[in-house]
């Protein structure tokens, strides 16, 4: 039975990343850790050609009971072992002798760690894909909504006047972040791992010296080179330039690239879910068949796209943090460290996955109703605009004076339902510096913006 489907993490269900960090890809990504280490060492002549021969003919049709390697993996404490035993097993069948160099030299994290490095790579080019797209579609967003006018919050409160586009610039910026940092680690910071059973690479150098091939006399250096280089470009990642068994910065890297793009994506959400409540609704995500329904209440059209989003996000640190922990790997390899990166690398991976193939859809679907947008900013009736004044002010009242006088005026202006440049226009002080229709030139939100519509172009590095 497979306890986990995806029932309590909708975010991930279904999405393209569940099947390339399924425990069927592991496995599969173990095998062919295996088969790339036996070409390599092959081309090496550290074993026979026509065993690696053998033994990809072997595994051609053999299916790898997933479930039975998992309960069997119970006794060596990790999944390899028992692997790497039915995968002699299949081999002998077809060429006895061939089974003799299966996992020649090797141990079970070199296989386990390079395994999940090939699948932390493959999920990465896809939540990478899904990133860009995006970004993407909210730059097209943020430039048609470049000058569409929009109060900033800060503290949940209308602050000062701000642009639509603006807004969208932070979340494309946070995107564009993020994915700087996964293809960092993608394409230079997920290395192959060979260390044999101490990271001391004797079995291998041991492997290389009784073959009697060209490595035969080499530096035990030359031959970690040699080595760790072919089988690092037969599985198209980078070489490490020493075992990693316990010194775990490339998933510590990772796990802080997962991170940064969760709370990149985390913030998109966060602002569409406050944007799309239903006495701002400035936002709305795309509609579907079902989507965003109650159970209970009909006239529900929640922002479901925008909450497995946040969801992801409010999980994934709590999982990094383990990662981040099992760099306390003690010793040569760690007993219960080393094992506790898995589940949790994996969980980040599909909650990752499963927000940025979610926020791509989101993103391309996003709608904006700018009408909302300005009643919204006028609510506060010019009050949106009173740092203006006071920057204007203060040095014609001081600056005590000129905050007393504003925030007078501004309560004044809220209990009386009035505006503010109409309680501001009867007051002498200000009057003495100020005609009327300066003050309501001044209070004018348009006028007021700063570089706020430049900012995404500013982001997508347009002119």
């Amino acid at each position: 039975m497979v306890v986990d489907k995806g029932l309590l993490a909708p975010v991930r269900a279904g999405v393209p990343v569940e099947d390339l960090v399924s425990d069927d890809a592991w496995i599969e990504a173990m095998l062919e850790a295996e088969l790339a280490l036996a070409r390599a060492q092959a081309r090496l002549g550290i074993i026979p050609a026509d065993a690696v021969t053998q033994m990809t003919a072997a595994v051609r049709t053999h299916r790898f009971d997933t479930r039975a390697i998992a309960r069997a993996s119970r006794g060596a404490a990790n999944p390899v072992v028992v692997f790497v035993q039915e995968l002699q097993r299949v081999v002998a069948a077809t060429d006895p002798a061939a089974a003799h160099y299966v996992h020649w030299g090797s141990t079970s994290q070199d296989i386990l760690d390079t395994a999940t490095v090939l699948c932390a790579s493959r999920a990465l080019s896809t939540i990478i894909a899904d990133v860009e797209a995006s970004v993407d579609s909210l730059a097209r967003l943020g430039l048609r909504h470049r000058d569409t006018l929009l109060a900033a919050r800060t503290l949940g409160m209308h602050a000062v006047p701000t642009t639509f586009g603006a807004r969208v610039a932070s979340w494309v910026q946070g995107l564009l972040d993020a994915g700087d940092r996964l293809r960092q680690v993608r394409d230079h910071g997920l290395p192959v791992q060979l260390g044999g059973a101490a990271g001391t690479f004797a079995s291998y150098i041991e492997c290389a010296r009784r073959s009697g091939g060209e490595l035969a006399d080499a530096s035990g250096t030359e031959i970690y080179t040699r080595l760790t280089g072919e089988f690092a470009a037969e599985l198209a990642l980078v070489p490490s330039p020493v075992p990693w068994h316990s010194v775990r910065t490339p998933f510590a890297d990772l796990a802080a690239a997962v991170a940064t793009t969760s709370g990149a994506l985390g913030k998109f959400a966060v602002d569409v879910i406050s944007q799309s409540r239903t006495e701002v609704m400035e936002v709305y995500e795309p509609v579907a068949a079902g989507r965003g329904e109650s159970s209970a209440m009909p006239q529900k059209r929640n922002p479901v796209l925008a909450t497995l989003i946040r969801s992801a996000s409010l999980q994934i640190p709590a999982l990094v943090s383990t990662l981040f922990t099992a760099m306390l790997a003690e010793d040569e390899r760690s007993p219960g460290a080393w094992h506790a990166e898995w589940q949790p690398l994996r969980e980040c991976l599909l909650l990752l996955g499963g927000s940025a193939h979610t926020a791509a859809e989101l993103a391309d679907g996003l709608g904006a109703d700018t009408d909302r947008m300005r009643r919204s900013l006028e609510l506060s009736a010019g009050q949106l605009v009173s740092e203006r004044l006071s920057i204007r002010l203060t040095p014609l009242l001081g600056r005590v004076e000129a905050k007393k006088v504003l925030q007078t005026a501004a309560f004044e202006a809220a209990e009386s339902g009035t505006s503010l440049a109409a309680v501001l226009a009867g007051n002498a002080a200000v009057r003495e510096h100020l005609e009327i229709a300066e003050i309501h030139d001044l209070l004018r939100p348009e006028n007021y913006l700063g570089v706020a519509p430049d900012l995404i172009d500013r982001v997508l590095g347009h002119p």
